[in-house]
């Protein structure tokens, strides 16, 4: 009784340091954080193939992410720190507008609540029916061929089939088309196609 009470009040007066386990919680459940960064990494970079975890398919998602990993080892605010991040929010930027542009046609559509929904692509992503593959690689080429949806010298980021499907089994792919040409028409000397990642 003399150890407790000696112990006891010791700890009340700060005399002795609690033990460190004994501050750390009981349960530690920290998934949360990790999906939410999961999420909000691809919300942020908009992978071009979402389904590369490794990020090395595309060129420039492979670009995106080594410029990401060296930044990370570069003391904030110097020079080249400085370059690399420049260089990282452009390409980021570039990616933004291009979603953007797709969410107004959406909105255009009427898809006001669900153009959020629809834009979003990530690693469990699928195409509602292989059948629509075909079709909406099709109708992505022809989408980049006849619009400026995307900027000149892009590779087609395979994320755009996924919403392209969406697009298919909702019925709504032709009126997309014609917002599309309507908003981001492209000059003839523009006109070419291109692969897709």
């Amino acid at each position: 009784m003399k150890d407790w009470l000696c112990a006891f009040c010791c700890l009340r007066l700060g005399c002795i340091d609690y033990p460190k386990h004994e501050k750390q919680p009981l349960v530690n459940n920290n998934n949360h954080v990790q999906n939410y960064s999961v999420v909000h990494d691809d919300e942020r970079n908009l992978w071009s193939s979402p389904h590369d975890l490794s990020h090395t398919e595309a060129v420039d998602d492979r670009m995106l992410n080594s410029w990401i990993q060296t930044r990370r080892q570069l003391e904030k605010d110097s020079e080249e720190w400085q370059k690399l991040n420049y260089e990282i929010y452009t390409l980021r930027q570039a990616r933004r507008e291009v979603r953007t542009r797709w969410r107004r046609i959406l909105e255009d559509l009427g898809f006001q609540k669900e153009a959020e929904s629809l834009l979003s692509v990530t690693k469990q992503s699928t195409i509602s029916n292989p059948k629509n593959m075909k079709k909406a690689m099709e109708l992505l080429l022809r989408l980049a061929d006849d619009t400026t949806i995307f900027p000149a010298g892009w590779d087609l980021p395979e994320r755009y089939l996924y919403i392209m499907d969406r697009l298919i089994c909702l019925d709504a792919v032709e009126d997309f088309f014609n917002i599309a040409n309507r908003r981001y028409p492209k000059s003839h000397e523009e006109t070419g196609s291109k692969m897709i990642k």
